[in-house]
Order: C-alpha cells, then structure tokens, then sequence
C-alpha cells in the first residue's frame, strides 16, 4: 500500500483518479509517520498514560483505524452509524474516553498495526470504486453544515496527523520513564 519510493510525492496512484491519488498520497505519508513515532514500542509504552483522562499511545492508534473505519461507513455505505456488532469493536476506539481506557490495553505494536492495515486496505478497495466526481457530493454533516467527500477525507487524514502529535508526546514520556 505504502510505496517508499514516492512516499514525498504526492502524485497519480495507479488504479484511482487523479484527485483520489493526491489523497491517497497524502493518507499514506500520514500513515508513514505515524508508524514511523512508533516504531518499536513496547506494550508498557503503548498503554502509557499521562494521567488517568489521558488516552494511551495505543487507544489512539485504534482511534485512528476506528475513524477511518467510520468515514468508509459513512461516505461509502451511506450509513450514519455503526451496528451493534461494528460498536463492539470500534466503539471503545471511536469514543475513546473510560471505556477505550478500560478495554485498550495490553495489545503490543503488531496488534494495533494489523488494525490500521486492515482497515487501510479496505479504504484503498473502496475507493477504487469511486471517481473523483465521488469526491465532490456533498451532505449534511456537522452543525447543520454541508461538507463534500473531500473534506470527510481530508478529516480522516488531519484527525491521524493530530494524534501522531500527541503520540510523539505521550512517547517520548513513556521512553523516558514517565
């Protein structure tokens, strides 16, 4: 999925359209550093918190794959919300809050990778279904706003570089012993 070779470019993607390869482009360098700040992590530091409201290295790695779960959801099936099976898995991570600090924890780095990856993976399939015409359809969305495909993308991505912030945080205080 994630091409090294043009990771700094943000370019045509063979198989998507051009403005669905720009974005694509832009969701794997994303991806790239933020698997990059977490490289080697052990499952103490991915569970680390900073104070008992704070999320954990870990919980908003599944935060992340539970949003971009949501959004193909949302802008692909046209549902509005997660069943109940899709709550059981995704829900703790969605929400984050005591619930994700209750259930999220004690998952080493390869858990939370295959997570993103399988999701991940699904987005590429989805969006090979869809034209950059896709891109443009507008709904409502938050606050009585209306926002296109594009934006709803585009959150995904600045939601995943946001938290890559506070994991590079919240691990360098791990490394350092708290």
């Amino acid at each position: 999925m994630i091409n090294m070779d043009n990771i700094y470019l943000v370019t045509d993607q063979p198989g998507y359209t051009p403005q669905i390869s720009r974005l694509l482009s832009m969701m794997n360098y994303a991806r790239y550093t933020v698997t990059a700040a977490v490289r080697d992590l052990t499952v103490e530091q991915l569970d680390f918190q900073l104070d008992e409201q704070s999320n954990s290295i870990g919980a908003l790695l599944s935060h992340m794959a539970a949003v971009e779960y949501f959004y193909q959801v949302y802008t692909f099936e046209k549902r509005k919300d997660l069943n109940e099976e899709e709550m059981k898995r995704w829900g703790p991570a969605l929400d984050l809050g005591e619930e994700g600090r209750e259930h999220i924890k004690g998952n080493d780095l390869q858990f939370y990778l295959r997570q993103l990856e399988e999701v991940r993976a699904r987005t590429f399939e989805l969006f090979k279904t869809v034209d950059d015409d896709w891109l443009a359809i507008q709904e409502p969305f938050w606050y009585g706003k209306e926002a296109n495909h594009y934006f709803m993308w585009f959150h995904v991505v600045e939601d995943e570089l946001s938290h890559r912030g506070q994991i590079r945080m919240i691990g360098r205080r791990a490394i350092a012993g708290h």
